[in-house]
């Protein structure tokens, strides 16, 4: 028996188109599913109550920048990793000098000398009055003593200026400025890795999507 077979059309042509489709699908899928996680990642944060700007910090990039490749690849990471890692392992914090974890209260002002965020070394004794050191024995507390409470709507302490109030201390009160821990765990709030697992698991499916699109095959 003889068999005669014949080629319609150009090979390397056809190959080169399909070639060129499965790039475009490829590319396409990747890109499709990098902003999918990117944005699982956003609403993750937002919906363990980290507010959208730590959200934000999760962004993404796609290589190539221009075109399409059949080895084309995205990426998602974050500018605030130790925040975002602390979130996602529940990390136990302690004290850089191995001494006391100051959280302020309330009551303190959110800003120091310097308009640095409020922190024991910064906290503005000469306005407010002197921080003194409670011990307790599992959270210690740093307290401004002859307070005034304030009338009105802007609320909060102030320290008395009345010299009989300070001598007899009626009206006034100790208010705490600071809890004084050795440390604090935070609470596990995000799901980075079942996320990332997630997006793996879909990718394929994002590719062949893209690929019956350009193909015209897709229902």
């Amino acid at each position: 028996m003889k068999l005669n077979v014949y080629l319609l059309g150009n090979l390397e042509r056809q190959v080169e188109e399909e070639l060129d489709l499965r790039s475009r699908a490829i590319t396409g899928g990747v890109v499709h599913a990098t902003e999918d996680l990117k944005h699982a990642l956003q609403v993750d944060v937002v919906r363990g109550g980290l507010g959208r700007r730590l959200a934000k910090t999760w962004r993404s990039n796609k290589y190539p920048g221009t075109g399409h490749s059949l080895g084309a690849a995205g990426a998602v990471f974050t500018r605030s990793p130790k925040l975002i890692r602390a979130f996602d392992e529940g990390t136990v914090i302690r004290s850089a000098d191995g001494f006391w974890l100051a959280i302020p209260t309330e009551h303190a002002p959110k800003r120091g000398r310097g308009r640095k965020r409020i922190n024991p070394s910064n906290f503005p004794e000469d306005q407010l009055g002197k921080l003194r050191f409670v011990y307790r024995p599992k959270v210690s507390l740093l307290v401004v003593d002859n307070q005034r409470e304030r009338r009105g709507k802007r609320g909060g302490f102030a320290p008395s200026r009345s010299k009989r109030a300070l001598k007899t201390g009626n009206g006034l009160s100790t208010v705490i400025m600071f809890f004084l821990v050795p440390q604090v765990r935070l609470k596990r709030r995000l799901n980075v890795t079942s996320i990332e697992q997630k997006a793996s698991r879909d990718l394929p499916g994002y590719v062949d999507q893209e690929y019956r699109r350009l193909s015209g095959k897709g229902g």
